[in-house]
């Protein structure tokens, strides 16, 4: 506890900021005067469709029979006034209301894959951490291909579909060659259907800047970074679309417009909506630093190493803190993938092409704990109903705060402005669509800070008592309003928060990479702590105290809180009624034994007194209610003040005794005073 706080407070005051998950040039989010775009029927106005008949009659074999006849009309259109590269089409398309139908291939676009020459290989332009330039948009224009293999830049209304039976009869595929398969920048009103973009060393599909955009049964896999990454845009659905292979998520709407800041859970409409998709076998399933005002609703995230994120953890993302997500009726279930062994055996170090992505590798990109189905990251009015979250080794929801230092913001006033007013309820925890028991470790994992949090009923949390949500949205039963997380938490939360994939750098001390017993950094402290004042304590009791029966009691009960408060940080014992037990009993050992110093040491004994009462306050708000409208969780005072005690202490057992008493000593004493 003493050396969680003391981390604790270098992690507020001191910690440099997290680098940038996805950095672009400064973009300012959509007027929000457009629109959802429409699918438009009909003929296409452009054709792209590769040589050779007998490959393209054997790619729709299978077709039924009238989608296979309308492909071979199709072709045979295309044979004399087509396109073979989908960014030639995309260039011809000189009027808002195109529409390009792309048939049955693997494109590769041969003409976009060079590396840059002339001015393009000497554009001036800041570099990213990830090492590629941040690019203008007038740089984009000038030259689409240095980092693209499809570039859409500026071109309004736009339809581009692919005329195959499935996603994967027409393939876009950028070898590794390029950031981004396919990037839609400034196209307002664009329409993606029906095709798969892959093999990309950021994301395969980026949308960014839009005010109006549909991706539809669209599949994207196989990334260093993103499967759909959509950026700074407006009035957006994500319909039937699929993502796995990703080192960070299949399903990205990173700084979403920012529409409803201020407003309570009511909102009168969401910037981005996703539905019937389905993201697996990725770092995430679904993330979004500053993912907000988005509606998330029957979808399904499974198989990843945690399900969903949102958070306010990196800078340069318009609309932090992230707020007003909504997820509903979503299965959530077995995100428990731990591809951090592709790190440590050195996989992720080889060229992306060699790291076998296509055989399942995924190369982490980011610092997540596994077996997690919902981590929010300091994100404010974001809420979770009717979802199915089960299957989970971890935890159901994760919530922690994180301080805006982090992403940038030095403002004292903003430091604590997350995690307020998230609502977990009415949600499925622990079985399946079907009935069946699929438990989760724990259902909630929070570090204790924010305001207006709350959550349904749940089997097992930590800490073991929450805030319970009333049936009126918005109703919060027992709320607490904490400005700064529990200090062991948090010192752990910084621990696991120094991750690199590039300089295979995995905390030591984090279970989430492995970390086991005495391995963890919560138990080293626990152990640490109980070593100390084991030590200390029983060298108070048998200088001073060891004739009294009621302290000598009380000590056997207090060696005993000190085990299982190291058995409590154990993974298993941690959600139990073990830690506030812990604390019970220390709490008592305390109270008992300040009583029985104070005849000889008045203030070390009341102060002793006091710190078996914060104890015992601690143990009630871990067990039966989380005191409400306190800035700081007992555990802070408490930290403190056993601090101080510890030093006293063992002053006090040094003393030869008879020495002396504390000022204040009962009458007919010699009254001196203690350090």
């Amino acid at each position: 506890m003493l050396v969680g706080l003391c981390t604790a407070g270098a992690v507020l005051l001191g910690a440099p900021p997290g680098a940038q998950a996805h950095e672009e040039r400064e973009v300012a989010f959509p007027d929000g005067s457009g629109s959802v775009p429409v699918y438009r029927e009909g003929e296409p106005d452009l054709l792209v469709c590769k040589t050779g008949r007998t490959d393209f009659e054997q790619r729709i074999a299978r077709f039924p029979a009238a989608l296979r006849e309308r492909n071979l009309r199709l072709y045979e259109r295309c044979e004399r006034d087509g396109f073979r590269h989908l960014q030639q089409a995309v260039d011809a398309a000189d009027r808002p209301g195109t529409t390009i139908a792309v048939l049955p291939g693997r494109y590769e676009e041969e003409p976009s894959q060079p590396e840059p020459t002339g001015r393009c290989a000497r554009l001036k332009a800041p570099r990213a951490a990830l090492g590629y330039q941040v690019l203008s948009y007038a740089q984009q224009k000038q030259c689409p291909h240095n980092q693209n293999l499809v570039a859409v830049l500026g071109k309004q209304d736009l339809q581009i579909e692919g005329t195959g039976a499935d996603p994967r009869d027409v393939v876009v595929d950028a070898g590794y060659r390029k950031l981004n398969a396919i990037r839609a920048d400034g196209s307002d009103g664009i329409y993606l259907r029906n095709f798969t973009a892959q093999r990309t060393t950021f994301n395969s599909l980026y949308v960014l800047g839009v005010d109006g955009f549909v991706i539809d049964t669209v599949l994207t896999r196989w990334n260093d970074e993103y499967g759909f990454l959509t950026f700074a845009s407006d009035h957006g659905l994500y319909r039937d679309c699929e993502s796995y292979g990703n080192g960070d998520s299949g399903i990205y709407p990173g700084s979403a417009s920012d529409i409803n800041a201020g407003r309570g859970y009511d909102v009168p409409r969401y910037s981005i909506e996703i539905t019937g998709c389905r993201s697996h076998h990725n770092l995430l399933g679904y993330s979004g630093t500053a993912g907000d005002s988005v509606w998330a609703h029957d979808n399904e995230f499974d198989n990843n190493m945690a399900g969903a994120s949102m958070d306010s953890a990196f800078p340069g993302h318009p609309g932090l803190p992230q707020n007003h997500a909504r997820f509903e009726r979503n299965l959530i279930h077995d995100n428990n993938q731990d591809y951090y062994r592709y790190v440590k055996d050195g996989t992720c170090d080889r060229p992306p092409a060699e790291r076998g992505y296509e055989r399942g590798v995924v190369c982490p990109q980011t610092s997540v704990p596994p077996g997690t189905g919902v981590l929010v990251a300091g994100g404010n009015w974001n809420v979770f109903e009717d979802n199915w979250v089960y299957g989970h080794r971890r935890t159901a929801f994760h919530l922690n705060a994180v301080p805006a230092f982090v992403r940038g913001e030095e403002a004292w006033s903003r430091q604590a402005d997350t995690s307020h007013h998230n609502r977990f309820h009415a949600n499925r925890l622990g079985t399946t669509k079907d009935g069946r028991a699929r438990p989760n470790a724990t259902d909630v994992w929070w570090d204790g800070q924010g305001r207006g949090n709350c959550w349904q009923e749940v089997r097992g949390s930590s800490p073991r008592t929450l805030p319970r949500c009333g049936d009126r949205a918005g109703a919060v039963s027992g709320g607490s309003h904490r400005i700064v997380g529990e200090p062991v938490k948090v010192a752990q939360l910084m621990v696991c928060s120094e991750y690199s994939v590039r300089e295979r750098r995995l905390p030591v001390g984090c279970d989430w990479y492995g970390a086991r017993g005495i391995e963890r950094i919560e138990v080293q402290l626990a152990l640490g702590i109980a070593v100390v004042l084991a030590a200390v304590g029983g060298l108070l009791w048998w200088r001073r105290l060891r004739q009294n029966r009621w302290v000598t009691a009380v000590t056997a009960l207090g060696a005993a809180g000190l085990a299982l408060d190291v058995a409590g940080e154990t993974t298993a014992l941690a959600p139990t009624v073990v830690p506030p037990l812990a604390l019970l009993l220390l709490g008592t050992w305390w109270a008992v034994t300040g009583l029985a110093l104070r005849s000889t040491h008045r203030l070390f004994g009341w102060t002793t007194v006091m710190l078996g009462l914060l104890t015992l306050l601690d143990a009630f708000d871990q067990a039966v209610l989380m005191i409400p409208w306190t800035p700081l969780g007992p555990a802070w005072p408490r930290g403190l003040l056993g601090l101080v005690w510890v030093v006293w202490a063992a002053v006090a057992a040094a003393r030869p005794a008879g020495a002396g008493s504390s000022s204040g000593a009962a009458p007919g004493r010699t009254a001196r005073v203690m350090p």
